[in-house]
């Protein structure tokens, strides 16, 4: 099942005071960027996280799942809870690159 166009919106309307934020359906999902750096997976109408350690503390209690067949583990992030998302966006954004662009041929 993929994500709706009005649950993305949602989560960038949440995560909106973070920086820029956008969004950018992929495959039928959407991935998230606060200031350019992809931070936020919106699969199924479900918010993941990639478990990084510097987000490990905040989301020691969330609920740990497979986004898409063949990713890694991420933590479920509860989008409802606007406080823990600003949070783990702060902790994301400095450890997070740019994506590379794309080289032309």
């Amino acid at each position: 099942m993929a994500s709706s166009k009005e649950f993305a919106d949602f989560v960038t309307e949440q995560a909106a005071g973070t920086g820029v934020v956008t969004s950018r359906k992929m495959f039928g999902e959407y991935m998230v960027y606060i200031d350019g750096k992809p931070i936020l997976l919106v699969c199924d109408n479900t918010v993941y996280v990639k478990m990084l350690d510097c987000v490990a503390d905040e989301l020691s209690n969330a609920e740990i799942a497979v986004p898409y067949n063949g990713a890694k583990p991420h933590y479920v992030l509860d989008i409802e809870n606007r406080e823990l998302l600003i949070k783990v966006i702060e902790l994301l954004k400095p450890v997070i690159p740019l994506p590379k662009s794309a080289k032309k041929k």
